[in-house]
């Protein structure tokens, strides 16, 4: 069964940032590969709007079987609201949290982050799968790429 993968901007970013790329670039050959589904956001694409070219280039790389679109709902933005009202982050990591609340809703297996202080962080993952247990949803395994990887012998 392929993983469904829910990326934010930062794991696209990372593919031209020196302390990602590697495994960046490790992560997206398992989706050129066929080996994971992406989840990609309409947040997302917003967010790309402002990035530099090569970045939006790679981005429209992404062979278009591997990707799943979704859409910021309301039922999204309210449980991110939960998160903030719960004080898992503060109130400028609004869009975090929306990313956070998207793959929740849609059941991702994984959401991929390059974001170590408001996402990929034990903390803050404690947090919020509280807020989604409390609220009857299931809890969200939150990764950075690199712990995606397979290693063999």
């Amino acid at each position: 069964m392929i993983q469904r993968v829910y990326i934010d901007t930062s794991v696209v970013g990372g593919i031209y940032d020196i302390e990602f790329d590697v495994f960046t670039k490790m992560f997206f050959d398992k989706t050129f590969r066929g080996e994971i589904s992406l989840m990609i956001s309409d947040l997302l694409e917003e967010e790309l709007i402002n990035a530099p070219a090569d970045i939006k280039t790679f981005f429209k790389t992404l062979p278009p079987k591997q990707l799943e679109y979704i859409k910021l709902t309301k039922d999204a933005i309210n449980l991110a609201e939960l998160y903030l009202t719960e004080k898992v982050v503060g109130e400028t990591s609004r869009a975090d949290c929306r990313h956070i609340a998207l793959a929740t809703i849609n059941k991702a297996d994984v959401l991929v982050s390059w974001n170590f202080k408001h996402i990929v962080n034990l903390k803050r993952i404690r947090g919020y799968n509280s807020v989604n247990l409390r609220e009857g949803l299931h809890t969200l395994e939150i990764r950075s790429p690199k712990e995606l990887m397979e290693y063999e012998n």
